[in-house]
C-alpha cells in the first residue's frame, strides 16, 4: 500500500498540521478522526487494514486529517461562540487547504470528494458535506451525533444560536435554499448506526436526520444495524466494508 505523510504550516490555524494518504488511486475520501483524535488513528485503530482491499485495488484513496476538537467543541472553558469560531478556522483549513491538496494529489482541480468518519468523525463528515456540497460529493457516516445543543458538547437549547450553522439537525431542518438542496439530492449520503450499546444518542440524531432528509426529498441511505451492534471499531470495520462494497464493488 502506498502511504504518504504530509504537513504544512496552516495559515488558517496558525500551526503545523499533518495528514496521511493511503492508496495510489480511487475515489478520494477525507477521513475525520473520532473525538479529539489524530490523523494517524484510522490506521492505528485498525480501519486502514480492515478496508485494505479497497485501497490496494485502487477503488478508494484515503486522506486522513487531524482534528482540533479539544480546542473547539470540547473546550468547555470558553463560550459556545468561541468554540464555534475556532471550528470555523478549522473549516477554512479543510476547505481552503486540504481540499486543494487532495485535488492536486488526484490531478483533478474540479474533483468533488467523499467524507467519512466514525463517531465524532461522522459528525464532521456530515457537517462538512452539508455545508460544502460544491466541494464534497457525499458522506459515509457511522454512529455520529448531528446536533450541537447537547450536554455532550457542553451546550443547551440557549446556546444553539451560537453554534447553529454547525449543527446539522438544526440548520438542515430550516434549509430552503435550492442551491444546496439540489446538490444534496445529487449526492451519495450514507448514515449508519447500530442499535446496541452506547448508541442511544447516535440513534436519536440519525433518526432526526432521516426524517429531515425524507421531508425534503433528499435521497439518503440510512441503515440501522442490530441490537448486538455497538459503538465500537469492530462493527465500524464491518460497516465500512459493507458500504464500500456496495458503492465500489
Amino acid at each position: 500500500m502506498q502511504i504518504e505523510e504530509h504537513r504544512w504550516q496552516s495559515p488558517h490555524l496558525g500551526r503545523e498540521m499533518a495528514l496521511k494518504v493511503y492508496g495510489h488511486w480511487g475515489r478520494p475520501f477525507i477521513v475525520f478522526p473520532c473525538s479529539r483524535g489524530r490523523y494517524f488513528d484510522y490506521e492505528g485503530l485498525g480501519m486502514v487494514a480492515a478496508i485494505a482491499p479497497f485501497i490496494d485495488s485502487g477503488k478508494v484513496k484515503l486522506f486522513c486529517v487531524d482534528s482540533i476538537d479539544a480546542e473547539s467543541w470540547y473546550d468547555f472553558s470558553v463560550s459556545p461562540a468561541e468554540r464555534n469560531a475556532r471550528h470555523e478556522r478549522y473549516d477554512g483549513y479543510i476547505t481552503a487547504e486540504v481540499v486543494p491538496f487532495v485535488r492536486r494529489h488526484c490531478h483533478d482541480e474540479h474533483l468533488r470528494i467523499m467524507t467519512t468518519g466514525c463517531s465524532m468523525g461522522a459528525y464532521h463528515g456530515v457537517n462538512f458535506f452539508l455545508r460544502h456540497p460544491d466541494l464534497f460529493s457525499g458522506t459515509i457516516a457511522l454512529s455520529g451525533l448531528y446536533r450541537l445543543d447537547r450536554p455532550e458538547f457542553g451546550n443547551g437549547a440557549d446556546d444553539l444560536a451560537a453554534v447553529y450553522f454547525n449543527s446539522p439537525v438544526s440548520y438542515l431542518a430550516g434549509m430552503t435554499d435550492d442551491w444546496y438542496l439540489e446538490r444534496y439530492r445529487a449526492s451519495t449520503i450514507i448514515l449508519c448506526v447500530g442499535l446496541g450499546a452506547w448508541e442511544d444518542e447516535a440513534i436519536e440524531d440519525t433518526r432526526a436526520l432521516h426524517h429531515i432528509f425524507r421531508e425534503k426529498g433528499i435521497g439518503a441511505w440510512i441503515d440501522y444495524w442490530g441490537y448486538d451492534v455497538n459503538h465500537d471499531w469492530p462493527w465500524w470495520y464491518r460497516q465500512m466494508n459493507y458500504f464500500l462494497g456496495r458503492l465500489y464493488g
